[in-house]
């Protein structure tokens, strides 16, 4: 089947979940979602090497959610084990997202708070489980934990896992849960280590893989700013629109108080007639927004990448990307909306210093290096605020971290204990006594002096 053609109707997915893609905004499957679901439903083993930003997540989530089908009991029916407490908190995002017609209990459980509301989720009753492996085996050992009707576990990031260490915590739980169970197990690479795995794990599994690269057009122009702050891309953007043959733009942002900042400010500044898209805009409104766009009626459309789904227009002169994408093969799907029908267009992306990291990944994706351009000396380049600042820093942080467990950020470091200043006289006394005695003690020898 090809991608072109393909809907997510074609799984047989029942209406909540069908109802839950179309309200994300999803129209067709991504390649590894397109392999991987049909043969999750029909109960076999899956082998899926894809890089994050494939639309991995979503293709081992909708198969549990089809197949736990709704609230049942007590006990957890599916496990997906993942290795950092913000990959969980993701997986946990989507499921939710995906499941939000359905009533089915979905809890997360990682370490780095205390683990009693965890506990009490799960005693309220659960039927799906994603943790990290550590603070499963945690609360298993409290005996809150019931895993004897697990019939599917999926293990994402598989290799990472393992560079982190969590081997013999994944195979304690291997050894509390059922062994007749579906497993899917996930990586971005297929290492000698991640194929032991998948042979200790996995029985007849079928092996799914998604070429890492992704290809953009040649009549896309691609250029890139590195810019310190958010109201340096405001002043950069509207720098752009009044000075480049801008004939119709497509503005993405990563969130919908950003989309609203930007549309806010652009019609302030009329830039012509102009329209926002994202999530919590009516269907309708949506609709006629880019039905709009498509007829030419409209100059620049502001949009994130769930609401501008299934957008198709051929004669779009630039796309700009206010904020990087962190799901990184958007990237692609964005610059995708011009240099279409062979004609030329133009790519231009804005980064901030945390976005930075995301940036070198896409390259990575992509296989170039985006050309830099210098930020004209017209536009206004205000100073960063802290707050700000300290933002992008933690983020930095928090990224690093969770490629390198063991790295410790600005926001962590060990700070120096302020030296006690002593007064002139103790400093003495400490030196003769060997320590500074203290106040009781001084008060009780001036009392005795005092009574001499």
């Amino acid at each position: 089947m090809s991608n072109d053609t393909l809907g997510f109707d074609a799984f047989k997915l029942n209406k909540q979940l069908l109802s839950a893609i179309s309200e994300s905004g999803y129209t067709t499957p991504t390649p590894i979602q397109e392999k991987a679901i049909p043969l999750a439903l029909t109960g076999h083993d899956v082998l899926g090497i894809a890089q994050t930003g494939t639309g991995k997540t979503a293709a081992y989530v909708l198969p549990i959610l089809m197949k736990v089908k709704y609230a049942q009991g007590v006990h957890p029916r599916a496990l997906i084990l993942a290795p950092t407490r913000e990959l969980v908190m993701q997986i946990e995002e989507v499921a939710k997202e995906l499941g939000k017609y359905t009533d089915l209990r979905i809890v997360s459980l990682y370490g780095g708070i205390g683990p009693k509301t965890q506990i009490e989720h799960i005693e309220a009753g659960v039927d799906i489980v994603i943790s990290t492996p550590g603070r499963f085996m945690d609360i298993y050992r409290k005996g809150v934990i019931f895993p004897k009707e697990i019939k599917t576990m999926v293990l994402d990031e598989a290799d990472k896992m393992m560079d982190m260490g969590f081997m013999p915590q994944i195979r304690a739980i291997l050894e509390v849960i059922p062994s007749k169970r579906q497993n899917l197990l996930f990586s971005a690479t297929f290492s000698g280590r991640v194929e032991n795995l998948s042979t200790e794990f996995l029985e007849f599994p079928e092996r799914v893989e998604i070429a890492p690269s992704a290809t953009t057009a040649e009549t896309i122009e691609q250029v890139k700013y590195l810019v310190p702050n958010i109201k340096t891309k405001i002043n950069l953007l509207a720098h752009l629109l009044e000075q480049e043959e801008i004939r119709r733009a497509i503005i993405f942002t990563r969130s919908r108080k950003n989309a609203e900042s930007v549309f806010s400010f652009l019609e302030r500044k009329g830039f012509g007639e102009i329209r926002v898209i994202h999530a919590n805009k009516g269907q309708n409104t949506r609709i006629n927004s880019m039905e709009d766009f498509k007829a030419g009626d409209v100059r620049l459309l502001v949009a994130t990448d769930v609401a501008s789904r299934g957008l198709d227009v051929t004669m779009v002169s630039h796309v700009i990307n206010f904020d990087v994408p962190l799901i990184y093969e958007d990237y692609v799907h964005r610059i995708g909306r011009t240099g279409r029908a062979e004609k030329e267009g133009k790519a231009i992306t804005f980064i901030n210093p945390a976005e930075a990291y995301h940036f070198e990944r896409i390259e990575e994706l992509i296989r170039m290096k985006v050309e830099e351009l210098p930020i004209p000396d017209s536009v206004d380049v205000p100073v960063t605020p802290f707050e700000e600042k300290q933002g992008y820093a933690r983020e930095l942080d928090r990224l690093k971290q969770r490629d390198n467990p063991d790295y410790k950020g600005a926001f962590h470091e060990k700070r120096e204990k302020p030296k006690q200043n002593i007064g002139k006289g103790e400093k003495v006394r400490a030196k003769k006594h060997g320590k500074k005695p203290n106040r009781n003690q001084l008060k009780t020898k001036n009392q005795k002096n005092k009574g001499k």
